[in-house]
């Protein structure tokens, strides 16, 4: 559906355009914002380098293996039908540690990792779980210690103090997941009211 809004979007862009006379104008435009995703692109190469290469050494210098220990209580209160000892608890939290370390790029397969274990597990295989809901929930909105991209976009457009932003991304991830719980617990509540004849 998306997709056709958005060719709708540039197929009347250019009708009116020539139409109008003005489709000089919209091939400018259209090569400067080109030029300008490259030259972004490019800026943010080095900075994101950096700080995946910086949030690597600390995942193997085991930060992601101590935070998930750390983790291990809360994960047992937010996932009650999973068994401690099943691969999916340890996927799930080596994806929490990865988010909020924000190790993007490694949380996903991490997150896809558990979501497949999850499936294992589900009694109903052809809806999501309670656990497959929640951990969907706490990786969209997950509370970010870290903010690579937001910090390297900064450094790319100068900021005098790019990683100012990283007390105010905790406070905001961490409302975001706290506000993802609560919808997920009353969403489970009104679909197993819904369920119960």
């Amino acid at each position: 559906m998306i997709d056709f809004i958005w060719l709708a979007l540039f197929v009347s862009g250019v009708g009116t355009a020539m139409v109008t006379g003005r489709m000089q104008v919209v091939s400018n435009a259209i090569l400067k914002g080109a030029e300008n995703g490259v030259e972004l692109c490019i800026g943010l190469i080095g900075a994101i380098s950096l700080w995946m290469g910086l949030m690597h050494i600390a995942e193997r210098a085991g930060a992601v293996a101590w935070l998930a220990r750390r983790l291990k209580p809360i994960a047992r209160r937010l996932f009650p039908s999973v068994p401690a000892d099943h691969p999916a608890m340890g996927a799930i939290l080596a994806n929490m540690s990865a988010n909020l370390l924000g190790i993007g790029n490694a949380a996903t397969p991490l997150g896809l990792k558990a979501m497949e274990e999850l499936q294992k597990l589900n009694s109903h295989p052809d809806r999501a779980s309670d656990a497959m809901c929640t951990l969907l929930a706490v990786n969209t909105a997950s509370i970010t210690l870290i903010p690579t991209t937001v910090i390297a976009l900064r450094m790319q457009y100068h900021s005098s103090h790019p990683s100012a932003v990283v007390l105010t991304t905790l406070v905001a991830s961490l409302i975001g997941t706290c506000a993802a719980l609560a919808f997920d617990r009353i969403f489970r509540a009104l679909s197993h009211r819904r369920q119960t004849p």
